[in-house]
């Protein structure tokens, strides 16, 4: 975290440096942003807490962790798939979960579905590219979720 402060930090001095105006347009475009998007993030993460705190962690274990063996997977690739949360939602939210004993190999597919494959949107989707496709590619990127999961289950077993 560190090394990102400091990095953020030089890219701050250089660009005020090279261009003050430019850089102050920058931030409070940033800045607006971010006051945009905070009720929306902060609405999910209450949301998710409030979730977290009624639904028991062996609940959640039983469902997404280590002894949920496969069906771990495929639960979370099924929640990402149906989801739609951005991805500046979804990344604090998988940080809940491996906090709350979930492992990484789960949020892999989970996120990877989530950003991937879109069940709610797929009639949007074959609106545009035809049924085959849209068929074709999110049960692809679905299957593709389970495999980059089994993966990282495999590096972090090594």
């Amino acid at each position: 975290m560190e090394i990102l402060v400091a990095i953020t930090v030089i890219c701050f001095i250089i660009s005020i440096v090279s261009d003050k105006k430019k850089t102050w347009i920058g931030i409070k475009k940033g800045m607006r942003m971010f006051i945009n998007l905070l009720p929306v993030i902060l609405s999910v993460i209450i949301l998710v807490s409030i979730v977290l705190f009624f639904l028991p962690e062996d609940i959640i274990l039983k469902y997404l962790g280590k002894e949920a063996g496969f069906m771990g997977y495929v639960v979370a690739a099924i929640a990402g798939s149906v989801a739609l949360i951005p991805g500046f939602i979804a990344y604090p939210l998988a940080g809940i979960l491996v906090r709350n004993g979930v492992s990484y190999p789960v949020i892999a597919v989970f996120i990877t579905t989530l950003m991937m494959v879109g069940i709610l949107t797929l009639p949007i989707e074959i609106k545009y590219f035809g049924i085959k496709t849209a068929v074709l590619r999110n049960s692809l990127y679905f299957i593709g979720a389970l495999v980059i999961g089994l993966l990282i289950g495999l590096i972090y077993s090594i």
